[in-house]
Order: C-alpha cells, then sequence, then structure tokens
C-alpha cells in the first residue's frame, strides 16, 4: 500500500514556507484574450495582401493562356509617383484620369514589368468582387500592350461584367 509523500521540512523539522501561489487575472474562467481572428479567416488578411493576392491570381489566369508571361514580373505599388511615373502626376495635376496600372517595358538585365495602383483602384469599387474584376481589366490591358495585341484578344471576357 502506497502511502502519501509528506511535505518537505524545514531546518528546525516543521513544514518549510509555502511557495506563493502564481496569480491569475482569469476570474471568470475565460482564458487570455487571443487574436480577433484565427489565421486562415480572411479578417486577418490585410487589404494590401488581399490586393496582391487579386493581382496574382489574375497573372496566373492570363499565364496559362499567355506561357510567355511567366517571365513578367506583376507588380503592386500604392499610388504612381516618382522616377518615369512623374509623367503620369504631371497629367493628373493637368486633369487627366489617374493611371490605374503601367507596363514598364524590360531594360538590361531587368524583365518587363506590369504594374498596378492599389489606391486608384480600391478608390474606384466598392466591394471585392467589383475589386477584383476592375484589377483583373488593368492586368489585361497592360498585357495587351506588352503583347500588342487588343485586350478583347488577350482575354475573351475582357469588357464583360
Amino acid at each position: 500500500m502506497d502511502s502519501p509523500v509528506p511535505p518537505p521540512t524545514g531546518a528546525g523539522g516543521h513544514p518549510g514556507p509555502t511557495p506563493p501561489r502564481p496569480r491569475h487575472r482569469d476570474r471568470h474562467g475565460r482564458g487570455m484574450r487571443g487574436p480577433v481572428a484565427p489565421p486562415q479567416v480572411p479578417l486577418s488578411v490585410s487589404r494590401a495582401e488581399a490586393f496582391i493576392d487579386l493581382v496574382h491570381d489574375s497573372a496566373e489566369r492570363l499565364e496559362r493562356r499567355w506561357p510567355q508571361l511567366a517571365s513578367v514580373d506583376f507588380v503592386v505599388r500604392e499610388v504612381p509617383v516618382g522616377g518615369d511615373e512623374a509623367e503620369a502626376l504631371a497629367a493628373l495635376l493637368d486633369g487627366d484620369a489617374v493611371p490605374l496600372g503601367r507596363y514598364v517595358p524590360a531594360h538590361g538585365d531587368s524583365p518587363d514589368r506590369i504594374v498596378v495602383y492599389r489606391r486608384p483602384v480600391e478608390i474606384r469599387t466598392k466591394t471585392r468582387d467589383e475589386r477584383a474584376l476592375l484589377v483583373h481589366e488593368v492586368v489585361v490591358e497592360q498585357v495587351a500592350e506588352l503583347l500588342g495585341l487588343a485586350p478583347e484578344s488577350v482575354d475573351p471576357r475582357y469588357g464583360q461584367d
């Protein structure tokens, strides 16, 4: 028969001081607070990350039809400013429309690049579906410029809602 283990004794043979109990602020048994949403839920994806996903989904869709697009860089920028895009800013100040995307031809070691501007696209759309449609249209237009084709021949569904 097993007997319970006696408590440790101090120097004088008396039981030693009991260790302090940890203090908890979990008075109602709910546990520690965690993130607002788990990582697999769309809430945990930022708007910028969701936009990048839309651009890459559109690019992948076109790459299946046009394999030569595999060497093209698809880039997302916030707004069109700086460098060569200063012309776009000057056009904006003259009253022209803000560009939603841009095709940058290859030069040197850098490959062809298609740039989609996030903020101008987001401002023109209200829902995620509208945003996905507009992003795809911008990508199709820029790919059409790259390939020297009409947007309708790049994607037969171009312009259809």
